[in-house]
């Protein structure tokens, strides 16, 4: 696993390794074919519910697949910030702080 591709550029590399047409994965997932293109090409964004269907139809971890989603949707939303390696450490801590909270107040809404 390459973990500097993006979710789209992941996604049409199994995909084509598979041998399996655009329109065919889109059926799988129930978008359009458009869509699923615009997701390859980086135009639009995947969701966590495609996760556990592509985690299927292609043999890959679930974990490999959202750890890869999720870098994304981080990625883009701090790319132009100066900052960004101070922007992951504050988020890490606060990530932890948050389920610590939660934990100790009973929630478990994430």
């Amino acid at each position: 696993m390459n973990t500097k591709q993006s979710f789209g550029e992941y996604l049409r590399k199994l995909r084509e390794e598979n041998n399996l047409p655009i329109r065919k994965v889109a059926s799988k997932l129930d978008i359009d074919p458009s869509t699923l293109g615009k997701i390859e090409r980086g135009e639009r964004s995947a969701n966590k519910e495609m996760i556990p269907i592509l985690s299927t139809l292609f043999g890959i971890e679930e974990k490999t697949l959202g750890l890869i989603l999720f870098s994304d949707k981080v990625a883009y939303q701090i790319i132009g910030e100066e900052n960004t390696n101070e922007i992951l450490k504050v988020a890490e801590e606060k990530i932890q702080y948050l389920k610590n909270l939660n934990l100790k107040q009973g929630k478990i809404n994430f």
